[in-house]
């Protein structure tokens, strides 16, 4: 009985082994050179993916000159209409209603009253 159990184990593990052996042994290791040829090959054709493993961005020209290109962003700059940094929307411009004595003495009597919150909270 314990020999049917090694013998049925030993051909199990043989029979999961072989094919990685044989698929181990049709593909010889390259050498550097090779790889090195096949890539540069590969990358002049256009068929290697670019980092992250993302499909590749379609290659464009412009048709506008960079000085065409600048006077529009600083005439879009100017007229308020570039979307901020991070993509959210802008921050509503507010113009404050008191003088900037008026905020001062507000926050020194604050201070003697002990209405001040510390830093960071």
């Amino acid at each position: 009985m314990l020999r049917r159990i090694v013998l049925v184990a030993t051909v199990a593990t043989a029979s999961a082994v072989a094919p990685q052996l044989v698929a181990a042994q049709a593909s010889a290791p390259m050498s550097r050179e090779q790889v090195k040829s096949e890539t540069a090959a590969a990358n002049k054709a256009g068929q290697l993916t670019p980092a992250g493993g993302g499909p590749a961005a379609p290659k464009s020209h412009s048709t506008k000159s960079r000085a065409h290109v600048k006077a529009e962003t600083a005439a879009a700059n100017k007229a308020g209409e570039l979307t901020p940094a991070g993509g959210g929307p802008a921050a509503p411009k507010s113009q404050s209603t008191k003088s900037r004595e008026h905020v001062k003495s507000e926050t020194m009597d604050a201070k003697k009253k002990g209405e001040l919150r510390p830093a960071g909270q």
